[in-house]
Protein backbone atom coordinates (compact mmCIF):
# COMPACT_ATOMS: atom_id res chain seq x y z
CA UNK A 1 0.00 0.00 0.00
CA UNK A 2 1.27 3.60 -0.74
CA UNK A 3 2.49 5.87 1.83
CA UNK A 4 -0.14 8.51 1.79
CA UNK A 5 1.12 10.54 4.99
CA UNK A 6 1.72 13.81 4.50
CA UNK A 7 5.36 14.91 4.98
CA UNK A 8 7.17 18.23 5.54
CA UNK A 9 9.30 19.32 2.72
CA UNK A 10 12.14 20.26 4.63
CA UNK A 11 12.19 17.20 7.76
CA UNK A 12 14.91 16.62 9.08
CA UNK A 13 17.10 13.19 7.63
CA UNK A 14 16.91 11.75 11.39
CA UNK A 15 13.05 11.90 11.40
CA UNK A 16 12.54 10.17 8.41
CA UNK A 17 14.96 7.74 8.93
CA UNK A 18 13.99 6.74 12.12
CA UNK A 19 10.54 7.36 10.85
CA UNK A 20 10.86 3.86 9.44
CA UNK A 21 11.10 2.31 13.25
CA UNK A 22 9.44 4.14 15.44
CA UNK A 23 6.43 2.97 17.16
CA UNK A 24 4.47 5.95 18.28
CA UNK A 25 2.15 6.22 21.12
CA UNK A 26 -1.92 6.28 20.19
CA UNK A 27 -1.26 6.49 16.79
CA UNK A 28 -2.68 4.51 13.66
CA UNK A 29 0.84 4.56 11.76
CA UNK A 30 -0.21 4.22 8.14
CA UNK A 31 -2.03 6.93 8.20
CA UNK A 32 -0.43 9.88 10.59
CA UNK A 33 1.60 12.50 9.73
CA UNK A 34 5.25 13.30 10.61
CA UNK A 35 5.34 14.58 14.09
CA UNK A 36 6.40 18.12 15.03
CA UNK A 37 10.40 17.90 15.06
CA UNK A 38 11.74 19.64 18.36
CA UNK A 39 14.73 21.08 18.35
CA UNK A 40 15.02 22.35 21.76
CA UNK A 41 12.95 23.90 24.87
CA UNK A 42 12.81 26.75 26.49
CA UNK A 43 10.61 28.22 29.54
CA UNK A 44 6.79 27.51 28.27
CA UNK A 45 8.10 26.68 24.45
CA UNK A 46 9.27 24.41 22.01
CA UNK A 47 11.35 24.85 19.37
CA UNK A 48 10.93 23.59 15.88
CA UNK A 49 14.04 22.03 13.82
CA UNK A 50 13.23 25.19 11.24
CA UNK A 51 13.35 27.41 14.00
CA UNK A 52 9.47 28.27 14.88
CA UNK A 53 8.40 28.59 18.17
CA UNK A 54 5.43 26.88 19.89
CA UNK A 55 3.85 28.03 23.42
CA UNK A 56 3.04 24.57 24.80
CA UNK A 57 -0.61 24.36 25.95
CA UNK A 58 -0.33 20.54 27.88
CA UNK A 59 3.26 20.62 29.42
CA UNK A 60 3.96 17.40 27.49
CA UNK A 61 1.11 15.27 29.01
CA UNK A 62 1.22 17.49 32.42
CA UNK A 63 4.84 17.17 33.27
CA UNK A 64 6.34 20.42 32.78
CA UNK A 65 5.16 22.20 35.68
CA UNK A 66 7.89 24.55 36.49
CA UNK A 67 8.31 24.51 32.80
CA UNK A 68 11.23 23.41 30.48
CA UNK A 69 15.05 23.70 31.14
CA UNK A 70 14.56 25.10 34.78
CA UNK A 71 17.96 26.22 35.99
CA UNK A 72 17.13 24.78 39.36
CA UNK A 73 16.39 21.22 38.04
CA UNK A 74 19.18 20.91 35.29
CA UNK A 75 21.65 21.67 37.82
CA UNK A 76 20.64 19.55 40.37
CA UNK A 77 20.70 16.20 37.52
CA UNK A 78 24.17 17.48 36.31
CA UNK A 79 25.83 17.52 40.29
CA UNK A 80 24.13 14.18 40.72
CA UNK A 81 25.03 12.77 37.58
CA UNK A 82 28.29 13.93 38.27
CA UNK A 83 28.66 11.47 41.40
CA UNK A 84 25.98 8.54 40.68
CA UNK A 85 23.20 8.30 38.11
CA UNK A 86 21.74 5.18 39.64
CA UNK A 87 22.22 2.13 42.21
CA UNK A 88 19.76 -0.42 42.65
CA UNK A 89 17.06 0.01 45.97
CA UNK A 90 17.46 -3.09 46.83
CA UNK A 91 20.10 -3.41 49.93
CA UNK A 92 21.83 -0.58 48.78
CA UNK A 93 20.78 3.05 49.85
CA UNK A 94 21.22 6.56 48.55
CA UNK A 95 20.53 10.12 49.47
CA UNK A 96 18.62 11.47 46.97
CA UNK A 97 15.77 8.69 47.54
CA UNK A 98 15.39 8.50 50.82
CA UNK A 99 15.33 12.68 51.48
CA UNK A 100 12.43 12.53 48.61
CA UNK A 101 10.46 9.82 50.43
CA UNK A 102 11.00 11.76 53.33
CA UNK A 103 9.99 15.21 51.83
CA UNK A 104 6.54 13.60 49.97
CA UNK A 105 5.81 11.94 53.30
CA UNK A 106 6.11 15.46 55.10
CA UNK A 107 3.88 16.86 52.18
CA UNK A 108 1.23 14.57 51.64
CA UNK A 109 -1.62 14.71 53.89
CA UNK A 110 -2.55 12.94 56.60
CA UNK A 111 0.06 9.84 57.83
CA UNK A 112 0.70 8.72 53.80
CA UNK A 113 3.88 8.19 55.50
CA UNK A 114 5.33 5.35 53.54
CA UNK A 115 6.81 5.91 49.71
CA UNK A 116 7.48 3.34 47.22
CA UNK A 117 8.84 4.88 44.28
CA UNK A 118 7.92 3.22 40.74
CA UNK A 119 9.46 4.36 36.84
CA UNK A 120 6.06 5.79 35.08
CA UNK A 121 2.41 6.18 36.90
CA UNK A 122 0.92 3.30 35.60
CA UNK A 123 2.95 1.40 37.52
CA UNK A 124 2.43 3.12 40.45
CA UNK A 125 -1.13 2.72 40.28
CA UNK A 126 -0.82 -1.67 39.64
CA UNK A 127 1.49 -1.06 42.68
CA UNK A 128 -1.28 0.36 45.13
CA UNK A 129 -3.71 -2.17 43.55
CA UNK A 130 -1.43 -5.14 44.70
CA UNK A 131 -0.29 -3.14 48.07
CA UNK A 132 -4.53 -3.33 48.24
CA UNK A 133 -5.75 -6.70 47.68
CA UNK A 134 -2.32 -8.19 49.75
CA UNK A 135 -3.18 -6.11 52.65
CA UNK A 136 -6.39 -8.29 52.87
CA UNK A 137 -4.62 -11.17 52.44
CA UNK A 138 -2.20 -10.45 55.30
CA UNK A 139 -4.99 -9.89 57.47
CA UNK A 140 -6.58 -12.79 56.52
CA UNK A 141 -9.05 -11.84 54.17
CA UNK A 142 -8.53 -13.28 51.02
CA UNK A 143 -11.51 -13.22 48.83
CA UNK A 144 -11.17 -9.43 48.82
CA UNK A 145 -9.58 -8.89 45.15
CA UNK A 146 -11.82 -6.76 43.15
CA UNK A 147 -11.47 -2.51 42.61
CA UNK A 148 -13.90 0.06 42.27
CA UNK A 149 -13.68 2.53 39.90
CA UNK A 150 -15.93 4.84 37.68
CA UNK A 151 -17.17 5.95 34.34
CA UNK A 152 -14.73 8.30 32.50
CA UNK A 153 -12.05 7.30 34.90
CA UNK A 154 -8.37 6.30 33.51
CA UNK A 155 -5.28 4.59 35.38
CA UNK A 156 -3.06 3.71 32.51
CA UNK A 157 -2.05 0.95 30.31
CA UNK A 158 -1.20 -1.32 31.91
CA UNK A 159 -2.86 -5.37 32.17
CA UNK A 160 -4.30 -3.76 35.83
CA UNK A 161 -4.11 -0.57 35.36
CA UNK A 162 -6.68 -1.05 31.85
CA UNK A 163 -9.09 -3.17 34.54
CA UNK A 164 -9.92 -0.02 36.08
CA UNK A 165 -10.29 2.20 33.29
CA UNK A 166 -13.83 3.71 32.22
CA UNK A 167 -14.22 0.35 29.51
CA UNK A 168 -16.39 2.49 26.84
CA UNK A 169 -13.56 5.19 26.99
CA UNK A 170 -12.47 3.05 23.48
CA UNK A 171 -8.51 2.41 23.52
CA UNK A 172 -8.74 -0.65 25.47
CA UNK A 173 -11.78 -2.05 24.42
CA UNK A 174 -9.98 -4.98 22.18
CA UNK A 175 -8.62 -6.10 25.74
CA UNK A 176 -12.26 -6.88 27.50
CA UNK A 177 -12.32 -10.30 27.39
CA UNK A 178 -8.21 -10.81 28.89
CA UNK A 179 -9.09 -8.49 31.56
CA UNK A 180 -9.45 -8.80 35.27
CA UNK A 181 -13.56 -7.94 35.83
CA UNK A 182 -14.11 -4.77 38.40
CA UNK A 183 -16.77 -2.90 39.41
CA UNK A 184 -17.64 0.13 37.07
CA UNK A 185 -19.99 2.72 38.63
CA UNK A 186 -21.47 6.27 38.30
CA UNK A 187 -19.64 8.91 40.50
CA UNK A 188 -21.98 9.53 43.43
CA UNK A 189 -22.65 12.90 42.17
CA UNK A 190 -26.60 12.69 42.79
CA UNK A 191 -28.71 11.73 45.76
CA UNK A 192 -29.67 8.53 43.88
CA UNK A 193 -25.75 7.56 42.78
CA UNK A 194 -24.76 8.65 46.63
CA UNK A 195 -27.47 5.72 47.61
CA UNK A 196 -26.31 3.47 44.90
CA UNK A 197 -22.68 3.83 45.58
CA UNK A 198 -23.37 3.13 49.28
CA UNK A 199 -25.20 0.06 48.48
CA UNK A 200 -22.70 -1.67 46.66
CA UNK A 201 -19.99 -0.97 49.15
CA UNK A 202 -22.30 -2.71 51.84
CA UNK A 203 -23.69 -5.53 48.94
CA UNK A 204 -20.00 -6.24 47.64
CA UNK A 205 -17.59 -5.23 50.98
CA UNK A 206 -15.95 -9.03 50.99
CA UNK A 207 -15.13 -8.99 47.43
CA UNK A 208 -13.85 -5.21 47.63
CA UNK A 209 -10.02 -4.66 48.20
CA UNK A 210 -10.17 -0.71 47.33
CA UNK A 211 -11.75 2.09 45.44
CA UNK A 212 -9.58 3.64 42.60
CA UNK A 213 -10.20 6.82 41.75
CA UNK A 214 -8.84 10.44 40.20
CA UNK A 215 -10.01 13.06 42.80
CA UNK A 216 -11.99 16.56 41.20
CA UNK A 217 -10.79 15.62 37.67
CA UNK A 218 -11.15 12.61 35.82
CA UNK A 219 -7.72 13.57 33.25
CA UNK A 220 -7.71 11.35 29.85
CA UNK A 221 -11.25 10.39 30.56
CA UNK A 222 -12.01 14.04 29.34
CA UNK A 223 -11.06 16.09 31.66
CA UNK A 224 -14.59 15.71 33.58
CA UNK A 225 -14.70 17.76 37.05
CA UNK A 226 -16.41 16.27 39.83
CA UNK A 227 -17.00 18.74 43.75
CA UNK A 228 -14.80 18.29 46.59
CA UNK A 229 -18.31 17.28 48.55
CA UNK A 230 -18.70 13.64 46.23
CA UNK A 231 -15.08 12.74 46.87
CA UNK A 232 -15.32 13.55 50.60
CA UNK A 233 -18.47 11.50 50.21
CA UNK A 234 -16.89 8.62 48.74
CA UNK A 235 -14.40 8.76 51.48
CA UNK A 236 -17.14 8.57 54.51
CA UNK A 237 -18.32 5.61 52.49
CA UNK A 238 -15.49 3.22 52.33
CA UNK A 239 -14.67 4.38 56.09
CA UNK A 240 -18.36 3.17 57.25
CA UNK A 241 -17.86 0.07 54.60
CA UNK A 242 -14.40 -0.70 55.82
CA UNK A 243 -13.02 -0.39 52.09
CA UNK A 244 -9.95 0.68 51.11
CA UNK A 245 -9.53 4.27 48.79
CA UNK A 246 -6.74 5.07 46.65
CA UNK A 247 -6.91 8.15 44.94
CA UNK A 248 -4.91 8.29 41.47
CA UNK A 249 -3.39 12.13 42.23
CA UNK A 250 -0.89 11.54 39.08
CA UNK A 251 -2.67 14.10 37.07
CA UNK A 252 -3.99 16.34 39.30
CA UNK A 253 -0.77 16.37 41.93
CA UNK A 254 1.42 19.04 42.36
CA UNK A 255 -0.68 21.97 41.73
CA UNK A 256 -2.54 21.49 38.72
CA UNK A 257 -6.16 21.92 40.61
CA UNK A 258 -5.47 25.00 42.89
CA UNK A 259 -3.99 22.91 45.99
CA UNK A 260 -1.27 21.02 45.86
CA UNK A 261 -2.80 17.34 45.83
CA UNK A 262 -6.40 17.59 45.03
CA UNK A 263 -7.62 15.67 48.11
CA UNK A 264 -6.61 18.41 50.25
CA UNK A 265 -9.85 20.14 48.96
CA UNK A 266 -12.39 17.83 50.10
CA UNK A 267 -9.76 17.29 53.49
CA UNK A 268 -9.75 13.50 52.43
CA UNK A 269 -6.60 11.66 53.14
CA UNK A 270 -6.47 8.23 51.36
CA UNK A 271 -4.92 5.26 52.23
CA UNK A 272 -3.04 5.04 49.39
CA UNK A 273 -2.19 7.49 46.85
CA UNK A 274 -0.41 7.73 43.71
CA UNK A 275 1.95 10.33 42.19
CA UNK A 276 4.38 10.94 38.71
CA UNK A 277 3.56 13.61 36.07
CA UNK A 278 5.13 16.24 37.73
CA UNK A 279 6.96 14.78 40.17
CA UNK A 280 10.37 15.83 38.01
CA UNK A 281 8.80 18.62 36.62
CA UNK A 282 8.93 17.11 33.26
CA UNK A 283 12.59 16.20 33.56
CA UNK A 284 12.72 12.43 34.17
CA UNK A 285 10.35 9.41 34.61
CA UNK A 286 9.60 8.83 38.06
CA UNK A 287 6.67 7.77 39.85
CA UNK A 288 5.61 7.22 44.18
CA UNK A 289 3.12 5.07 45.57
CA UNK A 290 2.22 6.51 48.90
CA UNK A 291 0.49 4.22 52.11
CA UNK A 292 -0.66 5.68 55.28
CA UNK A 293 0.57 4.07 58.59
CA UNK A 294 -1.92 1.63 58.41
CA UNK A 295 -1.70 -0.11 55.39
CA UNK A 296 2.39 -0.66 55.95
CA UNK A 297 1.28 -1.89 59.05
CA UNK A 298 -0.18 -4.94 57.57
CA UNK A 299 3.09 -5.82 55.79
CA UNK A 300 5.35 -6.24 58.97
CA UNK A 301 5.50 -9.71 60.47
CA UNK A 302 8.07 -12.27 61.38
CA UNK A 303 7.00 -14.22 58.29
CA UNK A 304 8.55 -13.32 54.82
CA UNK A 305 5.64 -13.86 53.04
CA UNK A 306 3.81 -10.74 54.08
CA UNK A 307 6.23 -8.42 52.63
CA UNK A 308 5.65 -6.77 49.70
CA UNK A 309 7.59 -8.60 46.65
CA UNK A 310 7.46 -6.14 44.36
CA UNK A 311 10.97 -3.87 43.00
CA UNK A 312 11.05 -1.99 39.75
CA UNK A 313 14.63 -2.35 38.06
CA UNK A 314 15.35 2.04 38.27
CA UNK A 315 13.12 2.42 41.37
CA UNK A 316 14.55 5.25 43.17
CA UNK A 317 16.66 6.21 40.09
CA UNK A 318 19.32 8.94 41.82
CA UNK A 319 18.70 11.03 38.67
CA UNK A 320 15.05 11.17 38.80
CA UNK A 321 15.15 12.25 42.44
CA UNK A 322 17.34 14.59 41.90
CA UNK A 323 15.22 16.27 39.70
CA UNK A 324 12.54 15.41 42.05
CA UNK A 325 14.32 16.81 44.90
CA UNK A 326 14.60 19.93 42.84
CA UNK A 327 10.90 20.27 41.74
CA UNK A 328 10.27 20.00 45.35
CA UNK A 329 12.37 22.90 46.00
CA UNK A 330 10.47 25.20 43.47
CA UNK A 331 7.38 24.14 44.76
CA UNK A 332 8.14 24.76 47.95
CA UNK A 333 9.62 27.92 47.65
CA UNK A 334 6.79 29.84 45.75
CA UNK A 335 3.92 27.40 46.34
CA UNK A 336 1.77 27.10 42.94
CA UNK A 337 -1.77 27.87 44.47
CA UNK A 338 -1.68 31.91 44.01
CA UNK A 339 -0.52 31.15 40.15
CA UNK A 340 -2.95 28.44 39.76
CA UNK A 341 -5.70 31.17 40.89
CA UNK A 342 -4.72 33.53 37.91
CA UNK A 343 -4.49 30.91 35.83
CA UNK A 344 -7.89 29.94 36.25
CA UNK A 345 -9.13 33.25 36.26
CA UNK A 346 -7.75 33.82 32.89
CA UNK A 347 -8.96 30.34 31.71
CA UNK A 348 -12.29 31.15 32.86
CA UNK A 349 -12.50 34.45 31.11
CA UNK A 350 -10.89 33.87 28.08
CA UNK A 351 -12.23 30.23 26.84
CA UNK A 352 -16.16 31.02 28.05
CA UNK A 353 -16.79 32.13 24.67
CA UNK A 354 -15.69 29.11 22.91
CA UNK A 355 -19.15 28.18 24.63
CA UNK A 356 -21.40 29.92 22.11
CA UNK A 357 -19.43 28.09 18.99
CA UNK A 358 -21.03 25.37 16.98
CA UNK A 359 -20.54 22.04 17.62
CA UNK A 360 -19.43 22.90 21.48
CA UNK A 361 -21.34 20.88 24.58
CA UNK A 362 -19.58 22.64 27.13
CA UNK A 363 -16.56 24.72 28.90
CA UNK A 364 -15.08 23.43 31.58
CA UNK A 365 -12.29 25.36 33.68
CA UNK A 366 -10.88 23.72 37.15
CA UNK A 367 -6.99 24.99 38.47
CA UNK A 368 -4.96 25.34 35.37
CA UNK A 369 -7.31 22.90 33.35
CA UNK A 370 -9.66 24.62 30.59
CA UNK A 371 -11.15 22.04 28.26
CA UNK A 372 -13.55 22.28 25.35
CA UNK A 373 -16.01 19.43 25.02
CA UNK A 374 -17.02 19.19 21.13
CA UNK A 375 -19.57 16.71 19.33
CA UNK A 376 -17.73 13.54 17.97
CA UNK A 377 -15.61 13.34 15.11
CA UNK A 378 -12.84 15.85 15.61
CA UNK A 379 -10.48 15.35 13.23
CA UNK A 380 -7.46 15.60 15.52
CA UNK A 381 -4.73 15.74 12.95
CA UNK A 382 -6.16 18.92 11.21
CA UNK A 383 -6.52 20.64 14.49
CA UNK A 384 -2.88 19.73 15.83
CA UNK A 385 -1.85 21.42 12.03
CA UNK A 386 -4.14 24.60 12.98
CA UNK A 387 -2.95 24.64 16.62
CA UNK A 388 0.91 24.91 14.93
CA UNK A 389 -0.06 27.57 12.53
CA UNK A 390 -0.91 29.76 15.36
CA UNK A 391 1.81 28.93 16.88
CA UNK A 392 0.98 26.34 19.96
CA UNK A 393 1.67 22.68 20.36
CA UNK A 394 -1.86 20.59 21.73
CA UNK A 395 -2.77 17.26 21.56
CA UNK A 396 -6.76 17.05 21.45
CA UNK A 397 -8.10 13.66 22.27
CA UNK A 398 -11.48 12.08 21.82
CA UNK A 399 -13.94 15.32 21.46
CA UNK A 400 -11.85 18.05 24.14
CA UNK A 401 -10.01 20.50 23.09
CA UNK A 402 -7.56 20.72 26.27
CA UNK A 403 -5.30 22.77 27.93
CA UNK A 404 -2.79 21.82 31.07
CA UNK A 405 -0.21 24.22 30.36
CA UNK A 406 3.16 24.97 32.61
CA UNK A 407 2.39 26.42 36.23
CA UNK A 408 4.89 28.89 34.97
CA UNK A 409 3.11 30.57 32.07
CA UNK A 410 3.21 34.09 31.24
CA UNK A 411 -0.70 36.12 30.93
CA UNK A 412 0.53 36.94 26.81
CA UNK A 413 1.56 33.09 27.12
CA UNK A 414 -1.82 31.68 28.28
CA UNK A 415 -3.56 34.22 26.13
CA UNK A 416 -2.15 32.78 22.82
CA UNK A 417 -3.00 29.23 23.97
CA UNK A 418 -6.72 30.24 24.65
CA UNK A 419 -7.33 32.26 21.42
CA UNK A 420 -5.69 29.58 19.53
CA UNK A 421 -7.96 27.33 21.70
CA UNK A 422 -11.14 29.21 20.89
CA UNK A 423 -10.30 30.05 16.79
CA UNK A 424 -9.62 26.87 16.18
CA UNK A 425 -12.93 25.17 17.61
CA UNK A 426 -14.53 28.18 15.45
CA UNK A 427 -12.89 27.17 12.67
CA UNK A 428 -13.72 23.29 13.44
CA UNK A 429 -17.25 24.42 13.70
CA UNK A 430 -17.60 25.84 10.61
CA UNK A 431 -15.83 23.20 8.20
CA UNK A 432 -17.78 20.85 9.98
CA UNK A 433 -20.92 22.29 9.21
CA UNK A 434 -19.88 22.57 5.59
CA UNK A 435 -18.81 19.05 5.46
CA UNK A 436 -22.72 17.86 7.34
Amino acid sequence: MADTRPTPAAAPHWLTDGYEHIWLPYTQMQTTPLPAAIARTHGCKLILEDGRELVDAVASWWTAAHGYNHPHIRDAVARQLETMPHVMLGGLAHEQAYKLAARLAALAPGDLTRVFFSESGSVSVEIAMKMAVQYWINKGEKGRAQFVSFTGGYHGDTFATMSVCDPEEGMHSLFAGLLAEQIITDLPTTADREQAFDALLETRRGDIAAVVMEPLVQGAGGMIMHPPETLAFIRAACDRHGVLLILDEIFTGFGRTGTLFACEQANVVPDIMTLSKALTGGTLPLAATLARQHVFDAFLSDKGDTALMHGPTYMGNALGCAAANAALDLFEHDPPGPRVAAIEAQLRRELEPARALPGVRDVRVKGAIGAIDLHPHTDHDWMKAEFIARGVWNRPFGHIVYTTPPLVISPAELMQITSAMVGVVRDWGTRHTQEA
